[in-house]
């Protein structure tokens, strides 16, 4: 499987692509500039199975009905985040000069809670790793040794906690009971930032040592 990050919009929010030998992909957290995720498609010859989102901040929503329109694909999003999309106070985009307010259509999945999760082709893990917001999520690929971990793990830091719904202590146990328990070389993939793995952030992020 190969992907491809994308930083986009005032605050460079990674939205990810992943696909398959057969072209087959995913789109995670498209949060702005939905001509980009178009393009890059389009360059491929990929064919769109769903959206996929870590969380439902504006910065990694506001493309989604643009992508979700073009393709008449699903949208999965955690059950206790469901209505962010339609509310621009939930999502954030009413308190912040960085985005208009965002409305948008209901998600077509609602993930209910851990375990398996089947797309099409793809085969994942859903985490709950919430703290950053309650309804955040990380997407664990075995076989690959990736994990798409939204705002939850950052190369070197880790999610603001200090938006509603944030929880610091929290935040802290689901780095380390749902990601610091992968294996070490697993790829890590966070919605901000550069990729890391797990052995460097085990190693050497500030915030994780000492716990």
């Amino acid at each position: 499987m190969k992907w491809r990050r994308m930083p986009l919009g005032p605050v460079q929010t990674n939205a990810y692509i992943v696909w398959n030998e057969k072209l087959d992909c995913l789109i995670i957290d498209p949060g702005s500039e939905p001509h980009k995720i178009f393009a890059f498609v389009n360059e491929y010859k990929l064919k769109p199975v769903a959206v996929l989102l870590t969380h439902a901040h504006y910065d990694h929503i506001g493309a989604v009905d643009d992508v979700r329109n073009k393709w008449e694909i699903p949208v999965y999003i955690h059950k206790k985040e469901k209505d962010w999309l339609v509310d621009p106070l939930l999502n954030l985009s009413a308190r912040t000069p960085f985005s208009d307010e965002i409305v948008l259509q209901k998600a077509d999945e609602i993930i209910t809670g851990e375990g398996d999760l089947h797309i099409g082709p793809f085969k994942m893990k859903v985490f709950e790793t919430p703290g950053h917001s309650p309804g955040s999520v990380s997407y664990y690929f075995e076989e690959e040794q990736l994990v798409l971990s939204g705002d939850a793990l950052f190369e070197g830091s880790i999610g603001r906690t200090d938006l509603p719904g944030g929880n610091h202590e929290l935040l802290i146990k689901s780095i380390h009971d749902k990601l610091l328990v992968l294996p070490e070389e697993t790829l890590v993939l966070s919605g901000h930032g550069s990729e890391t793995t797990i052995q460097q952030e085990m190693d050497t992020n500030p915030f994780l040592n000492g716990y």
